[in-house]
């Protein structure tokens, strides 16, 4: 399997920086608290683009604030170029 890296969230740092808990970004976001608690611990696979959407409206942020990408560790010989 190839390794394409990995996309973090940034929820937690920001609510930390934001001096905003858990409890008010779930009601302002209207999510779940419980996917609140997952995003903060990056146990995600997908998200929403509109939960995206809510998240940067109310955290006050770009998503790139959201978002980090995290290259692989190795590059595999064929993702050099365009041949995957």
């Amino acid at each position: 399997m190839i390794d394409y890296g990995k996309v973090t969230l940034n929820v937690d740092a920001i609510l930390r920086k934001k001096e905003m808990s858990k409890t008010q970004l779930s009601y302002r976001a209207e999510i779940s608290h419980t996917q609140i608690n997952r995003f903060c611990r990056n146990e995600v696979s997908r998200i929403d683009l509109n939960t995206l959407a809510r998240l940067c409206l109310v955290l006050e942020c770009d998503i790139s604030d959201l978002l980090k990408y995290e290259p692989p560790s190795t590059i595999h010989p064929k993702q050099n170029g365009i041949v995957l």
